[in-house]
C-alpha cells in the first residue's frame, strides 16, 4: 500500500496495491446474509502466486465543482456503479473514524490483471483485495489486516481471503478472514491453472449463488456438509497429505455442482472441454499420479499437485489439449 499525499493527477490521495486471486479448496457457495455479503459456508483457500491484480486509487476531495461520482474502470472499461457502491459505503463508514474531516470525496480507481476476469478465475476476489488496499493508501489511513478483509469481503466473499498470503480460511457467517499456513509453509505444493475459455462467464456468481439457494433441493444439505468437509481438510492441510486433501477437495467442488446442476432452471458453467479435463485426470488417477481437479463459477479446471508430479501432469496435458494454456503457480502473498 502506498500513500503519496497530494497533487497526482490533480487529485489529493493515490494509492496502489498488487493482490492475488483466492483459490477454494473446499468451496465458499451460498450467503447467510446477501446485505453484509456474509458466507453461508466455510471455505478454505490457497492465495495463488503469478496470477496478479493490480489497482491504482485517486482519491479527490470535493470542492463543489466538477463530477463527484465514483468511478471504477477495469481494463479500461468503466464498471457499473451498483457493483461498487456497497464497498465504496463501507469504506467511507471505516474512514469517518479514522479522519472525521474527511468525508466528503470522491475514488476514481482503475484495475487490470494478467488473466481473464470474470471467467471462473476468482478475479473478484484480487480485485477487491487490491482495491481494499489501494482505498486505504490513497486515503492515508492504516487498517488492520482484519479490517481490511472485512472491507474486501463487501465486495466478494472470497476477497476476503485474498488479503493473507499462503493458506487461508473463512468461516460460515464471518466478517473476515484469517491466515492458516503462509505461502512458506508447503513449499512442494502445486497449482496448475487452466484457462479453458477467456469469455465472460454467462452468470454471475452471485446471481448462480441466490438461484441456488432458492431453487436447488439439495442447498440446506450442500450447507450441512460443507462443514463436515471444512473440518477434514483442515486436518489433512495441516498434515500436508495431498492423498487425503485431494480426495475431500474434489468432493466439495463435484457436490456443489450438484447443488447448482439441481435448480431451477440449472446452473450449468462446464464445458465439454472441463469434462475432457476431469477424465483426464481420473486416467492419470489410475495410472499412480496425484492429480485433483477442482472447479469454480466458470469453465476453468485448477490443478492441485506436488512439484515432483507437475512434468508428468503438464506432459499428459499437452499431449491431449495442446491448445489448453497451463499455468503452475506456487501458494502466493499477501496483497503489497
Amino acid at each position: 500500500m502506498i500513500n503519496e499525499g497530494n497533487d497526482r493527477r490533480g487529485f489529493s490521495g493515490y494509492g496502489h496495491s498488487t493482490a492475488h486471486p483466492s483459490l477454494a479448496l473446499i468451496k465458499y457457495w451460498g450467503k447467510a446474509d446477501s446485505v453484509e455479503n456474509l458466507p453461508a459456508t466455510p471455505s478454505l483457500a490457497v492465495t495463488l502466486d503469478g496470477l496478479k491484480t493490480e489497482t491504482s486509487v485517486w482519491i479527490s476531495l470535493n470542492t463543489g465543482s466538477g463530477n463527484t461520482a465514483d468511478a471504477v474502470f477495469i481494463e479500461g472499461v468503466l464498471q457499473e456503479k451498483k457493483r461498487f457502491e456497497p464497498f465504496f459505503r463501507e469504506f467511507r463508514r471505516l474512514l469517518e473514524k479514522k479522519k472525521p474531516d474527511f468525508s466528503d470525496f470522491t475514488i476514481k480507481a482503475e484495475s487490470s490483471s494478467n488473466f481473464p476476469a470474470s471467467a471462473g478465475l476468482a478475479s473478484s476476489s484480487s480485485g477487491f483485495a487490491a482495491l481494499a488496499c489501494a482505498c486505504s493508501g490513497a486515503a492515508g489511513v492504516e487498517l488492520s489486516r482484519d479490517v481490511l478483509s472485512a472491507l474486501a469481503r463487501i465486495g466478494s466473499a472470497s476477497a476476503a481471503r485474498s488479503l493473507y498470503g499462503g493458506f487461508t480460511s473463512l468461516a460460515e457467517g464471518k466478517r473476515h478472514a484469517k491466515q492458516l499456513f503462509n505461502e512458506n509453509w508447503w513449499p512442494e505444493f502445486r497449482i496448475i491453472i487452466l484457462e479453458l475459455e477467456k469469455k465472460p462467464k454467462e452468470i454471475s456468481s452471485r446471481k448462480a449463488m441466490e438461484q441456488t439457494r432458492i431453487t436447488s433441493p439439495y442447498y440446506n444439505s450442500w450447507v450441512k456438509d460443507s462443514v463436515v468437509l471444512m473440518n477434514e481438510a483442515e486436518t489433512a492441510l495441516g498434515n500436508r497429505n495431498l492423498e487425503i486433501l485431494g480426495p475431500i477437495i474434489r468432493k466439495s467442488y463435484l457436490r456443489m455442482f450438484a447443488t447448482m446442476f439441481a435448480a431451477d432452471p440449472p446452473v450449468i458453467y462446464w464445458k465439454p472441454i472441463s469434462l475432457g479435463v476431469i477424465r483426464l485426470c481420473e486416467e492419470m488417477r489410475a495410472e499412480g499420479i496425484s492429480v485433483w481437479e477442482t472447479m469454480d463459477a466458470g469453465p476453468q479446471v485448477k490443478l492441485f499437485c506436488t512439484e515432483n508430479e507437475t512434468g508428468k501432469i503438464l506432459s499428459r496435458l499437452e499431449a491431449v489439449f495442446p491448445d489448453i494454456r497451463a499455468r503452475v503457480c506456487t501458494p502466493g502473498s499477501a496483497p503489497v
